[in-house]
């Protein structure tokens, strides 16, 4: 059975970094994408970077280039995302997605079999 969950999330200030977490079972880092999407409220769910099977490469947005980090803890079976120099423009609900079906880019949300429940960011200015 495979779980996700989400943890980190929080309220900051523009500028400001968080450090978001995904603890995962049933799915595999050396066999498995991973990735973080996020949904804006009234918006589509998009996504914000991923990680290929055995961590490379990695893959963002253009709107979280430079800014935002994705990473795994082998040992701890997590996956994070870094978030640097926030702005208002990424408030959101963040999900941990996993193992993306063949044929699918990373960024397509239909793509991914495996889905957790999110953890909320909040930027203000």
């Amino acid at each position: 059975q495979v779980q996700l969950r989400e943890s980190g999330g929080g309220a900051v200030q523009t500028g400001e970094s968080l450090r978001l977490s995904c603890a995962h079972s049933g799915v595999s880092y050396t066999s498995d994408w991973l990735a973080w999407f996020r949904q804006a409220p009234g918006k589509e769910r998009e996504g914000v970077a991923a990680i290929y099977p055995g961590g490379d490469p990695t893959y963002y947005a253009d709107s979280v280039k430079g800014r935002f980090t994705i990473s795994h803890d082998l040992d701890k079976s997590e996956l994070h995302l870094q978030l640097d120099n926030l702005k208002p423009e990424d408030t959101g609900m963040y999900y941990c997605a996993a193992d993306l079906r063949s044929g699918y880019k990373w960024s397509t949300q239909r793509g991914y079999n495996y889905w957790g429940q999110g953890t909320q960011v909040s930027v203000s200015s």
